[in-house]
């Protein structure tokens, strides 16, 4: 498709359940290739289950405080802390504070997969499958 300007606004929320809301940014339908990336919003309390990719990650913290956990470590995070997740470990966030919070997050692939670590079962990432609970 080529170089592409996206509208924030534009852009459709995907609404993942326990309050983690997502929009899809660059991805392979846009013919990307090598990188996916997107924003997720995280209401009071929300978090995602335990997973890893089959890529390297990196998450930006855009807006209010978060709690990372990585490779069995938990780390409080702020406004534009960033994390760094090689494939294959573990991680996920969590939103433990009264404000929302939202994450820039960038693979860098253009297919991404999650495996949840409670389960074992890998998704397709941004699939129907692909919710912040661990499908069974």
């Amino acid at each position: 498709m080529g170089a592409q300007v996206l509208h924030f606004d534009d852009l459709a929320v995907v609404d993942r359940g326990t309050g983690v809301k997502t929009r899809l940014l660059v991805h392979k339908g846009l013919g990307s290739e090598h990188l996916t990336s997107g924003f997720t919003r995280f209401d009071p309390g929300a978090k995602i289950a335990l997973h890893y990719h089959n890529c390297d990650e990196s998450v930006v913290i855009a807006e209010g405080e978060a709690v990372c956990e990585i490779d069995g470590q938990r780390f409080p995070m702020k406004q534009w802390d960033t994390t760094y997740a090689p494939a294959g470990v573990p991680h996920r966030f969590l939103n433990e504070s009264d404000l929302p919070m939202a994450i820039l997050w960038i693979y860098a692939a253009g297919y991404v997969t999650r495996t949840f670590v409670e389960t074992g079962v890998t998704v397709e990432h941004m699939s129907v499958d692909d919710k912040a609970v661990a499908p069974r």
